[in-house]
C-alpha cells in the first residue's frame, strides 16, 4: 500500500469516527443548547458550530500524523494516525463539555408548567 493510501485511509476512518460521535451527541446536546440559549434558532447555530468543531479537530490531528515510509505494517501506521485523531476528538468533546458546563446553573431552576 502506498503512503498516500494509508494516509487517506486514516483520515477517512477519523472522519467516520468523528461523524459517529456527532450523531450520538446531537439529540442530547441540542436539548441542552435550547435550554441554555433560549431559542431554537440560537441553539441550531451553536449545534452547527459544535458539529464542525467535533468533526474538524480530529481530522486536523489525523492530517498532522503522516506515514513515515519505513517498513512498518500498514495496520500500525493507520493505528498511529487514529491515535492522534482520537486524542483530538476527546480533547474537543472535553472542551465542549467544559464550556457548556460553565453556563448550566448550579441550582436547578423551577420548571414552568404549561397551561392546559
Amino acid at each position: 500500500m502506498s503512503d498516500t493510501t494509508i494516509f487517506l485511509a486514516g483520515v477517512g476512518l477519523t472522519a467516520v469516527a468523528a461523524a459517529l460521535v456527532v450523531w450520538y451527541l446531537r439529540p442530547h446536546l441540542y436539548g441542552i443548547l435550547v435550554d441554555l440559549c433560549g431559542t431554537a434558532e440560537r441553539a441550531r447555530f451553536w449545534m452547527a458550530f459544535s458539529n464542525v468543531t467535533l468533526l474538524l479537530v480530529p481530522v486536523v490531528f489525523a492530517m498532522s500524523s503522516r506515514p513515515d515510509g519505513k517498513d512498518i505494517s500498514v495496520v500500525f501506521q493507520v493505528a498511529n494516525q487514529l491515535r492522534w485523531s482520537l486524542i483530538g476528538l476527546v480533547m474537543s468533546v472535553i472542551a465542549l463539555g467544559l464550556v457548556i458546563s460553565r453556563f448550566i446553573p448550579k441550582t436547578p431552576q423551577p420548571r414552568l408548567e404549561k397551561a392546559a
